[in-house]
């Protein structure tokens, strides 16, 4: 007898951050249909995801790009193999969890689902389908919105990091080998993927200096960023545990999860704490503040300052980077001595 398991594609292929922002939306959908298949169509990288969400996704394909999407290259060959595989899974429902429509909408059309649903701008598509006008705000919000348009009306707009048996692991093993305690120490994050929208190094590590004072100072990091944490070490001048590259997203996670106060740019790293809880203080330069923001504003400071070539996609900033450089240490400072002296639950 054939299977009458709805089987559901959602599409979504960017980074952590982008991802951890999507995660209430992947709730309400898998609330609202338990017993469905759910595959998420994104990135090489998001295999990982799903392993740890798997209470939420059922299977993964990886997406090798397209033209006009800057997250991954296209290659014409490559993708027309990931389309016959899309058509051949027989999707009842493709969701473009993916920005406004205007590249991804064609390409989702393009999986042969029975049914499919996102977002658009402008004119809304003469085809059939569960559309809805690209709304303002923030993203969790928006996501969430096209979810109630679907029928499925949660509205637990709290972001989640499950931690498992190894990020827990990883973490009582640098406890011991540094001699970290809980809510001793601040992590420090200087990097971000995009270099418009990295706060001057020199002053996150003015930043830590004022911070040592009271808090030890723990610098976190992908392995790319590893020179970036070298440069912000030495022009600290003190003690400094330098884990930039040397632990797993998971075993970060529990390193953030366990801090007194995260300080970092408008990156992975600042959802990463809105999805554990811990306080943190970030400076948001380039990016559409409102639109990435953590919700809660009262345990994430988000500093940002708002010349009119603002949002941006330059990779790097033609134009004095006057975002950046019009927040000022004492900002930094100001909001992260206040967040550390206040008590939160944890999330």
């Amino acid at each position: 007898m054939a299977s009458t398991q709805r089987s559901i594609a959602v599409f979504r292929a960017l980074q952590l951050g982008d991802m951890l922002c999507a995660v209430p939306a992947l709730r309400a959908l898998r609330q609202g249909e338990p017993a469905a298949h759910i595959t998420l169509v994104g990135l090489p990288w998001a295999g990982d995801f799903v392993s740890r969400y798997a209470h939420l996704v059922d299977d993964f394909m990886a997406f090798p790009g397209a033209e006009g999407m800057p997250e991954q290259s296209g290659d014409a060959q490559a993708l027309e193999r990931f389309l016959a595989d899309a058509r051949d899974r027989r999707f009842d429902l493709v969701i473009q969890l993916h920005g406004s429509g205007a590249v991804t909408n064609p390409l989702v059309r393009q999986f042969g689902a029975a049914e499919v649903a996102g977002f658009y701008a402008g004119q809304p598509p003469a085809d059939a389908g569960q559309w809805l006008a690209w709304p303002d705000g923030n993203e969790i919000e928006r996501l969430l919105a096209l979810m109630h348009r679907l029928g499925y009306p949660a509205s637990d707009t709290q972001l989640a990091f499950p931690l498992d048996l190894s990020d827990r692991a990883a973490w009582q093993a640098l406890s011991s080998e540094y001699a970290l305690q809980p809510g001793s120490y601040v992590c420090v994050h200087p990097g971000a993927r995009m270099l418009s929208r990295r706060w001057p190094v020199e002053r996150f590590a003015e930043v830590a200096r004022r911070l040592s004072d009271r808090w030890r100072i723990v610098v976190t990091g992908s392995s790319e960023e590893r020179g970036l944490a070298q440069a912000l070490r030495e022009k600290v001048d003190k003690p400094v545990v330098d884990l930039c590259g040397k632990t797993t997203l998971g075993a970060m996670a529990a390193l953030i999860a366990h801090a007194r106060l995260l300080v970092c740019n408008d990156t992975g790293a600042s959802h990463i704490a809105a999805a554990v809880g811990t306080p943190s203080v970030v400076i948001s330069c380039g990016s559409d503040s409102e639109r990435w923001a953590p919700l809660d504003r009262e345990r994430h400071q988000v500093l940002a300052d708002y010349p009119p070539c603002r949002p941006c996609a330059w990779q790097t900033c033609p134009f004095g980077h006057e975002c950046a450089l019009h927040i000022g240490v004492e900002q930094v400072v100001g909001a992260a001595q206040r967040l550390t002296q206040r008590s939160f639950e944890h999330a």
